[in-house]
């Protein structure tokens, strides 16, 4: 498929206006899917407000040409994108989005803050005309709604829900943050990350966790170790634990594969780090004790768990999903040209519902006191549709394999016999889920290794445990490797915790993660 005449188009407007355009059938899929619950952008987010501006510029556009086209929209084209033909050039709005992500809170952080949106509008926009100048708008429009519709919509539902319901539910009291206490705290926010995701637990438990060590001098290393293992490490066993899961999950993977093919490395992971944090905090909390004692400013007192009335919604959230998984009527509806499948329409009907549900159960003050308001979740559905738009064309060139433009990281994850190495898939895919959107980089290297979850689920496992494994545990590495580790910093730092800077928390992490993670990697993909 080469460029898109003029004279085509005005043929295609023509069969339209004439009644003669016909609808072609769905090609394979070209989707894409952004990362994070929380764009690490450091923002003041007000304390109240109404949730507004979810969809960018872009999409507004895209749905606008297929209102206003509707002719060319739906003309009897086969609207796969020629990943074989397609350059590098047009992987350039992907990583300009991206760059844009890690570095705007750091070197621009004002006009980040105040135009975020619109610098995500203009990426897209550089990915959604070229498109439809250089392959017709039909083949641009189907391609971009198809990333919208069947997962950026279900996947942004879902963090939604998440971040809704767990922000009903208020762990109230205070105690005392010994070294064991402090452990099983962490031990409990990693298990919890994989029932309600990373951010959830992060949001519940990092206040808690705040105010059991506010009288020690030396605290900033419980807040590390946090990051690490409740908003990272512990949600690898379930595709509500961390958003690469539940691409993965949305491609395919069935729900529980995860937790039977990443438990052991989970395991081994979370408790070596937890062994790692448990000798340190007892050594800083022996040197406490010769200290000038401070006086607690939160004295102990019976913990309670506020907002009981979300944990049932919770529970229907996860029972929606494993309903979309065994559940197939083979009923679909065709939206702008796009299939989508029932069960996945009654999922996030009823998980959206269930959002909505907690708004009127909970207390306004549970939610004042975790500091809830609307303005993560809109920042967060925004920088997701720039990402689902602007890798589209990438999983094209991916599809590509050795024939496309990306075949030299090809080549770097496979033998030259063709057979996939799984330790780097996941030192790759962890390397840049350290400074870029985890989601998206499982999603790359995901269609790298063949994009078949049936495949990868079986005669490939170890390659598709070695990209999740990789995306989800080494977001830890920096403050910008996953959506909960700023948030847990910004807030640790407003609560007074000397938190170390950027390059600091990597030295943390360059000392404690990546020496475990060499560990892992020889003794479960060498």
């Amino acid at each position: 498929m080469g460029k898109y005449p003029l004279t085509r188009i005005a043929n295609q407007i023509a069969k339209s206006n004439s009644g003669q355009s016909n609808l072609s059938p769905r090609g394979e899929e070209i989707t894409g899917i952004g990362t994070r619950l929380f764009s690490p952008t450091g923002r003041r987010w007000p304390r109240s407000g109404r949730m507004r501006g979810l969809f960018p510029y872009a999409i507004r556009l895209i749905a606008a040409l297929a209102v206003v086209f509707p002719g060319m929209a739906f003309a009897a084209e086969d609207h796969d994108l020629p990943g074989t033909t397609m350059s590098l050039w047009w992987v350039l709005p992907f990583a300009g989005l991206l760059l844009s992500i890690a570095t705007g809170p750091l070197l621009f952080h004002h006009i980040w803050e105040h135009h975020y949106g619109k610098i995500t509008a203009f990426w897209a926009a550089l990915v959604i005309v070229p498109l439809a100048l250089a392959f017709g708008i039909p083949s641009a429009t189907e391609a971009v709604l198809h990333a919208l519709l069947t997962e950026y919509m279900s996947f942004i539902i879902l963090l939604f829900a998440l971040y809704t319901i767990s922000g009903g539910i208020l762990v109230a009291g205070n105690i005392h943050g010994t070294p064991l206490v402090n452990a099983g705290l962490l031990l409990a926010g990693a298990l919890l990350a994989s029932v309600i995701g990373t951010t959830g637990a992060s949001m519940i438990l990092i206040r808690p966790v705040l105010r059991a060590n506010d009288n020690r001098p030396l605290n900033a290393h419980v807040v590390i170790f946090f990051i690490f293992l409740v908003s990272n490490i512990g949600g690898s066993l379930t595709p509500l634990g961390d958003p690469p899961l539940f691409v993965g999950f949305l491609r395919g993977v069935d729900f529980f594969w995860t937790t039977a093919n990443l438990y052991r490395e989970t395991l081994f992971v979370g408790l070596v780090v937890l062994a790692v944090f448990l000798v340190i905090d007892i050594i800083l909390h022996r040197r406490e004790n010769g200290a000038p004692k401070i006086k607690d400013p939160t004295p102990d007192t019976t913990v309670r768990l506020r907002g009981l009335a979300n944990l049932p919604l919770l529970v229907g959230v996860i029972g929606a999903i494993l309903l979309s998984a065994v559940w197939k009527p083979g009923v679909s509806f065709s939206v702008f040209g796009v299939d989508v499948e029932l069960q996945n329409l009654v999922r996030d009907a009823i998980i959206l519902a269930l959002a909505l549900l907690s708004l009127p159960l909970s207390y306004k003050s549970h939610r004042e006191a975790n500091g809830f308001t609307w303005g993560p979740i809109a920042e967060v559905a925004k920088l997701f549709a720039g990402i689902f738009i602007c890798i589209v064309p990438v999983i094209a060139i991916l599809r590509a394999s050795h024939e496309g433009a990306l075949a030299p990281l090809v080549s770097l994850v496979s033998s030259p016999s063709g057979q996939p190495n799984d330790l780097a898939y996941f030192w790759l895919t962890g390397a840049l889920s350290s400074f870029l959107d985890n989601a998206p980089t499982y999603l790359v290297f995901f269609e790298l290794a063949g994009g078949d979850a049936h495949h990868l689920m079986t005669e490939f496992a170890s390659t598709l445990a070695a990209i999740s494994a990789g995306a989800v545990f080494m977001g830890a590495n920096t403050y910008i490797g996953n959506a909960p580790n700023f948030m847990v910093y910004a807030i640790a730092r407003h609560r007074g915790v000397r938190m170390p800077g950027f390059f600091g928390y990597m030295l943390w992490s360059g000392l404690v993660l990546i020496p475990t993670f060499l560990i892992a990697g020889f003794l479960f993909f060498g």
